[in-house]
């Protein structure tokens, strides 16, 4: 029996989780209107992703609908766009992290 390479298994798993995120978060948010955007990632981390990067001197609705505009701006999109991105960086972040975790400790 062949040996199992388990970062190569955190890789796929972890990029699996993340497609399917960012197509879920889209398919919830492409073509909404702000506040159907809103609505769909409220409470989210990646709302509080967005709120991070957020226009200086706002809170709550206003920092966290700025920070996915310009997080989509990065990629020439809009507010829809931050949100899938904002979705899907948590799980891909983990994935990278769990990779080098196992590929640190692999044999």
């Amino acid at each position: 029996m062949s040996k199992v390479n388990k970062s190569r298994l955190v890789a796929t798993s972890g990029t699996a989780l993340t497609v399917a995120s960012a197509t879920s978060t889209g398919a919830a948010v492409v073509g909404g209107s702000g506040a159907t955007i809103m609505s769909a990632t409220a409470g989210t981390t990646g709302a509080t992703i967005a709120s991070m990067a957020g226009a200086s001197g706002t809170a709550g609705a206003a920092a966290i609908s700025s920070g996915m505009a310009t997080v989509g701006s990065v990629v020439g999109g809009g507010m829809a766009a931050g949100a899938v991105i904002t979705a899907a960086l948590p799980l891909a972040a983990m994935t990278v992290v769990g990779f080098g975790i196992f590929k640190w400790f692999e044999d």
